[in-house]
């Protein structure tokens, strides 16, 4: 009897003091695979950067929602002109960057025209070349003229490349970035952690979470013991081959989405003898797509045949283009002048799809002449040497940037490809907001490509996340490269 008052006045002092025995816990430790190079999302091409920064501590005009959805940020609301030229934005006021100072039209101009500008560093600088002039109406007002009707402008303002950020604080974001959002950056042990933490002054609905750490964990091999000890609650970009040893154990939620990860064998469009279609079309007929798949994202992957999501509507299936043939990939090769196949080079990136699909590959394209020496290296490589210096025969990786099809048309990208067809389709696109004619040249687009060979194109990459069954509000899609942490919070 003096056991159960015992236990009946500490239940009483819990209430009285308003707390509770069983309060939910306010901090996580997310699992990442890859370091960010930096931490400015204006600056780098990393998916990594924005998969730790965007949201939580840098917000745009508008924002890119787990469906794909665009949804009001910093701008509350805007109007769009009769001709689909300007688009005046009506911005939240008492917002206040994390060092304190303010925010307001004068940051989303100088945001803007430095994205723009001749000497941006902007890894997606065409997502601005439409706009002609930003204005600053008044504090809470920016008016940005564009040179033609874009129908998608405000998608390509929640980009994580189009955050907005101060000039007081701009260059030093790399290190130590300054934004408007939920979370504030505390710390940055390299090659171990970045840590984040509730912002005391943020002018929009507060984080649940006061504090997260996003882990960096390259060797997938480690997943499974970090959760079963607790250390990592969540893993949002989970193993697959992994997912076996925890979908049936009811601490766990297992999440299989989708993502904008279209996973490909990229292709130098120049070098030889990749130059020649014939090449780049025997390296499509000697990929087996199922057994990449298979061996590369346990199953999970959907197979693609150009460079768009299936879960897009305007997504073309042109997976039937280049069966799995290897007599054919022979006779083209033949046809080039290489019937007793050539050696080249096969650079991967860390990441499984990566390391476990070029085995693969290198098999099959084996099958038909073509001997792959196997380089791995790690991400800052790869960025150096493949994307910057496209210094590389072959390489595989997921691009995970939404909608992203008009990166073949770029003439400074590290496919090296060049056809005037796809550039004026793409150029019609961007004058483009009828949703049917939209469709119509995308699905043009897309079958240029296929016709080129320009890349071999082998799955969607799936998203499979494993978190804390009490874990509520992360992500199940990937529509965006993204872990966002507004609506996180635990169940108690």
């Amino acid at each position: 009897m003096r056991l159960w008052k015992t236990i009946l006045a500490a239940a009483m002092l819990s209430l009285a003091t308003g707390t509770s025995a069983f309060a939910a816990r306010t901090d996580l430790v997310i699992g990442i695979p890859l370091e960010p190079p930096h931490l400015d999302p204006t600056a780098g091409a990393a998916a990594a950067i924005d998969e730790v920064l965007y949201a939580n501590v840098f917000e745009g005009l508008t924002r890119i929602g787990p469906n794909g959805e665009v949804l009001p940020d910093l701008a509350e609301s805007w109007t769009i002109s009769d001709d689909g030229k300007v688009y005046t934005f009506k911005l939240h006021t008492s917002v206040k960057f994390h060092d304190g100072t303010d925010f307001d039209a004068s940051d989303v101009k100088f945001s803007l025209d430095r994205a723009r500008a001749d000497n941006s560093v902007n890894a997606q600088k065409g997502l601005f070349a439409a706009i002609e002039t930003v204005d600053v109406v008044d504090p809470a007002t920016v008016k940005v003229t564009l040179k033609n009707p874009q129908g998608s402008f405000l998608y390509n303002m929640g980009w994580g490349d189009a955050v907005i950020v101060a000039p007081e604080s701009a260059d030093t974001n790399k290190e130590k970035p300054i934004g408007t959002g939920p979370f504030k950056f505390q710390s940055w042990a390299k090659g171990s952690s970045i840590t984040l933490v509730k912002s005391d002054n943020y002018w929009g609905t507060p984080a649940s979470l006061d504090k997260a750490e996003f882990r960096i964990v390259p060797d997938a091999a480690a997943y499974v013991p970090a959760l079963l000890s607790g250390d990592i609650q969540a893993f949002p970009f989970f193993d697959a081959d992994s997912v076996a040893q925890v979908k049936d154990d009811p601490r766990f939620k297992v999440v299989i989405g989708a993502t904008e990860g279209e996973t490909i064998l990229s292709i130098n469009n120049k070098k030889p003898p990749f130059d020649k279609l014939q090449v780049r079309q025997a390296i499509s007929y000697a990929l087996d797509r199922k057994a990449i798949i298979d061996g590369a994202s346990a199953g999970l992957g959907v197979p693609i045949g150009s460079h768009m999501s299936p879960a897009n509507k305007d997504y073309l299936d042109l997976t039937g283009r280049y069966p799995h043939d290897v007599a054919k990939a022979k006779e083209l090769l033949k046809e080039a002048g290489l019937e007793n196949g050539f050696k080249a080079t096969l650079k991967l990136p860390p990441p499984s799809y990566a390391r476990l699909g070029g085995e693969i590959i290198a098999s099959e394209l084996r099958d038909v002449g073509i001997d792959l020496e196997i380089i791995p290296v790690e991400w800052a490589q790869w960025l150096d040497q493949v994307f910057t210096k496209k210094d590389y025969d072959l390489t595989i990786v997921s691009h995970t940037e939404p909608n992203d099809i008009d990166i073949y048309s770029r003439k400074d990208y590290y496919f090296n490809y060049d056809n005037p067809a796809f550039d004026k389709v793409i150029a019609d696109l961007n004058l483009t907001s009828d949703e049917a004619k939209r469709k119509e040249l995308l699905g043009q687009a897309q079958k240029i490509l296929a016709d080129d060979a320009v890349v071999g194109f082998l799955f969607e990459l799936p998203k499979v996340g494993v978190w804390d069954a009490k874990l509520q509000g992360l992500w199940e899609n990937a529509p965006i490269q993204a872990n966002d942490l507004t609506k996180v919070k635990w169940s108690e």
